[in-house]
């Protein structure tokens, strides 16, 4: 099957076969404004009806493609990585022509999410090799010819990703369709493996002499390139042409968002409502919520669980069955026998049953006091769930305590407390609650930053620093709290601001609660 890309300086069809374009592979190059894009929907277009098609789309250009030719958009930022897989063993097994469009992520977050979707559609049981065209826009992102400032698993599951498709596709039905602005800029194993070639307007000598390498041209004549005209390709490779042809390239019935830039008029308004909108500040003047309840600790570790939290307790000896009972038994007798030193004038309150009150300093031999030992320590919080629980029960032993009372779901919970800085003080300030509430139907993962935040700004202390921010996720990398911080923001449960002088303000959005301006990096004095 042939289709129409356009016309020739001789005004004949110039067509394009997609039988032999299946077999071998197509490599796009022009720079910024060359029609890259327009080439791309063209030749989309005119194959939607023959052939499967997936398009992994940067900047969310070709969504459009669904209103016409139903093709499916998937937005990569609500997925997760494994549901972007599954959903890639989905789209080969049915069939469905998609649109995968990562606009809504950054850099790193686009090149994992491509590699995980690009590998799953190469990883598919053989049953399922059918005929599919895979368009990649702006491919020198997902194979970058050296490395960036991603990290390096990042960059190397991407770049796996495109040299699988490129590479060893064939076999499995996948015809790779790549297009970029620069050859210098896209990773040589991935370009060297097109046997088709359209090359645009370029500007650079060393990208018009490959140009020219690539067609077969004399580099003394790859000046040509920078005369091309918007739209125009030269084209060669076994489903284009046997020699170079100039190719012009047709209409298209579908359009992008971003038509790019026009001219227009320049809003009308005076100096001093100019300054007040270039100065004035960056998040909004939001009114403090104060509900009327207020709420202790205790209650608080509570809400955020479905199965009530048991009772703190005071003493190492206090609701821990039969035998705390006999030991309890037995202290109250003890107790009762020592002589009183200097009993006060009034007569004492009749003894309630099983009520001893502990000499304050023996106040924290408990639970709590495990607890708060152990979460004290310098870097606890950082530790997994596991390790620090088995820790607890160890020192439970060591005071002879029966620390299976607090079960490791309980224990997470006032694991999260720890991670946010929570104390008794804050919980019991008019509004917490609300807080509590809106955490317990978070994610897990969510609750710990969430609190963290919400303590900030109920006291309107200034934002939390990247490593406090780490720490309130119970992890020693800013960047992976940072990117949990980035997803709060897309899920619209926290907005993120920045002041003029580089600050950074969050707004917990359900809330209507803020914190005050705070630096990224300098730890204040509210960190100890």
């Amino acid at each position: 099957m042939n289709i129409v890309l356009g016309t020739t300086t001789s005004g004949a069809p110039a067509f394009l076969s997609i039988e032999e374009l299946l077999s071998t592979r197509l490599l796009v190059q022009g720079n910024s404004g060359s029609g890259k894009s327009h080439l791309l929907r063209r030749l989309i277009e005119q194959s939607a009806q023959a052939v499967q098609q997936v398009v992994v789309d940067p900047e969310g250009d070709f969504a459009s493609l669904a209103q016409v030719f139903n093709h499916i958009v998937i937005d990569a930022a609500a997925q997760s990585e494994n549901g972007m897989r599954q959903i890639a063993r989905r789209t080969r097994q049915s069939r469905v022509s998609v649109v995968v469009t990562l606009e809504h992520l950054d850099t790193e977050r686009q090149m994992r999410y491509a590699g995980a979707f690009l590998n799953a559609l190469f990883d598919i049981d053989r049953q399922f090799w059918t005929p599919a065209l895979v368009v990649v826009d702006e491919a020198q992102l997902f194979a970058p010819a050296v490395a960036g400032e991603v990290s390096d698993e990042s960059r190397k599951t991407s770049l796996e990703a495109m040299t699988n498709l490129m590479c060893r596709g064939r076999k499995r039905g996948l015809a790779g369709i790549i297009a970029t602005q620069r050859l210098a800029k896209l990773a040589k194993n991935v370009a060297a493996e097109a046997s088709n070639f359209l090359m645009g307007r370029t500007f650079l000598d060393i990208d018009m002499q490959r140009a020219a390498d690539l067609l077969g041209i004399d580099r003394r004549q790859a000046e040509m390139f920078r005369d091309l005209e918007c739209g125009r390709f030269v084209g060669l490779g076994p489903a284009l042409s046997r020699r170079p042809v100039s190719i012009s390239i047709g209409e298209v019935r579908t359009h992008s968002n971003a038509n790019g830039a026009k001219l227009m008029p320049l809003p009308e308004r005076s100096q001093e409502e100019a300054r007040g909108l270039l100065f004035q500040a960056n998040a909004p003047q939001i009114p403090r919520y104060t509900p009327e309840k207020t709420m202790g600790t205790e209650a608080l570790l509570a809400s955020m669980n479905e199965r009530p939290l048991p009772a703190p307790m005071v003493g190492a000896d206090d609701d821990e069955g039969p035998e705390s009972e006999a030991e309890t038994q037995t202290e109250a007798t003890e107790t009762d026998a020592l002589p009183e030193a200097d009993p006060p004038s009034p007569p004492p309150p009749p003894p309630q049953p099983r009520a001893v009150e502990r000499p304050e300093p023996n106040a924290k031999d408990g639970i709590e006091a495990v607890l708060d030992g152990l979460f004290s320590e310098a870097g606890a919080t950082g530790r997994s769930v596991a390790k620090l629980y088995d820790e607890f029960l160890a020192r439970c032993r060591k005071r002879r305590l029966s620390g299976r009372v607090l079960d490791i779901v309980h224990f997470r919970r006032r694991l999260v407390l720890a991670q946010a800085g929570i104390t008794p003080a804050v919980a019991e300030l008019p509004g917490w609650p609300q807080a509590v509430a809106i955490a317990g139907r978070l994610d897990e993962a969510f609750q710990g930053l969430f609190l963290h935040l919400a303590s900030a700004a109920i006291q309107d202390l200034p934002c939390p620093t990247d490593q406090m921010i780490a720490q309130a996720c119970g992890t020693h990398s800013p960047r992976r709290a940072l990117g949990l911080l980035a997803r709060m923001q897309a899920l619209g449960i926290v907005e993120l601001y920045e002041e003029l002088n580089g600050q950074r303000v969050i707004v917990l959005t359900e809330l209507q609660w803020r914190t005050a301006p705070g630096d990224t990096g300098d730890a204040p004095a509210w960190i100890s």
